[in-house]
């Protein structure tokens, strides 16, 4: 039997792949020092009990039947759905959430979220600390599938595991820590909320249409290996709201594996290409996806102009965060940041989620 529980999730960096993993190609994600974090009491009487004093909200309601939900991304009880349905036997308990991560900016507070109460319960449940994947796929379940959402396993993965992690996305999900040690990057939030789901279902509705009408022409298409030169004039074919997201995930996936290669064992990585590369990606997010916001160009653009070596959005875009990469510049840049209208947060690269039990 245990007395307390203490369970924290990180956030995180989509260094590569933005708008990918939703298509089943790959990411490269950095587990960053934010964090939500759940602690929690036993309470008799089969009852769950929640305060979220950061957003000023309780919830309560049956550790054996859950409650209803009340509307989309209801995801406390969402995760109790999802476990029971894999067999765990919930007991009541109280606890309070807190988090560090700012909401809504692309930085994966909401999965950050879920991935903790998923620990959480499962420690509960069982008197253990869980399993990192599986933590992540059950996560994934209850904050994605559970809603029929279009987000992809980034972010349950990379909170669950931390580190630098290089995702291949396809099924099953294959994940592959990356050795290289990245510090130096600064978080901008831009202080613009964003359409997450409307934004994310844009490009997935894009892409999947274009892919289609390639597939019917062009029988041996994967977007997952296909050069674009194998279908260039096919491509041309295409309405622009197709062509231009469909050109910029060639793009940025060849990006993808040129980073994995560079920051893997194979080859000695280049911090100025690295930076180079994050500022080739968001020009692509912002030029042909279409995803970024003028505030956050002006952030990643005054983040340069300070030593940056570069920088992208962060998340679906539309608003949000971005992150610079500033190695040495950490100061300046978050100075430069917060000049130019954006909150700059220095943060560092962190474990994943992590469970105390006493």
């Amino acid at each position: 039997m245990w007395n307390r529980i203490r369970v924290s999730a990180p956030g995180r960096l989509c260094l590569f792949g933005e708008h990918q993993d939703f298509l089943r190609l790959s990411v490269i994600a950095q587990a960053i020092d934010l964090d939500i974090t759940i602690e929690a009491v036993p309470q008799a009487g089969g009852r769950i009990t929640l305060d979220l004093p950061d957003i000023c909200q309780r919830d309560e309601f049956s550790a054996v039947t859950g409650r209803e939900y009340r509307h989309d991304r209801d995801y406390l009880p969402s995760v109790v759905r999802v476990l029971q349905r894999e067999g765990y036997e919930l007991p009541g308990l109280a606890g309070t959430v807190r988090g560090t991560i700012p909401i809504n900016s692309g930085t994966s507070s909401s999965s950050a979220l879920v991935v903790a109460w998923t620990a959480l319960l499962m420690t509960a449940a069982t008197g253990e600390a869980p399993d990192g994947a599986t933590v992540a796929k059950l996560a994934h379940r209850a904050e994605v599938l559970e809603f029929n959402e279009p987000g992809g396993m980034m972010d349950h993965y990379t909170s669950a595991l931390g580190g630098l992690l290089y995702i291949d996305c396809a099924e099953p999900i294959r994940v592959e820590p990356l050795p290289a040690k990245l510090e130096g990057f600064v978080l901008g939030d831009s202080l613009v909320r964003k359409p997450t789901t409307a934004t994310l279902l844009k490009t997935r509705v894009a892409v999947r249409a274009a892919v289609e009408t390639l597939t019917r022409e062009y029988p041996d298409f994967d977007l997952r290996a296909t050069q674009w030169a194998e279908i260039a004039e096919l491509a041309e074919r295409l309405p622009v709201e197709q062509l231009k997201p469909l050109q910029a995930q060639f793009i940025n996936r060849d990006l993808c594996q040129e980073a994995r290669r560079m920051l893997s064992a194979e080859t000695e990585w280049n911090p100025a290409r690295l930076g180079e590369m994050l500022l080739e990606h968001q020009a692509q997010l912002r030029d042909w996806v279409e995803v970024s916001h003028p505030r956050l160009d002006d952030l990643i653009e005054a983040a340069v102009e300070a030593g940056a070596l570069g920088g992208k959005l962060n998340g679906s875009g539309g608003g949000g965060a971005m992150f610079a990469y500033a190695p040495g510049r950490q100061e300046e840049v978050k100075a430069a940041i917060d000049h130019a209208g954006g909150r700059g947060i220095i943060v560092s690269p962190r474990a994943g989620v992590r469970v105390e039990i006493e």
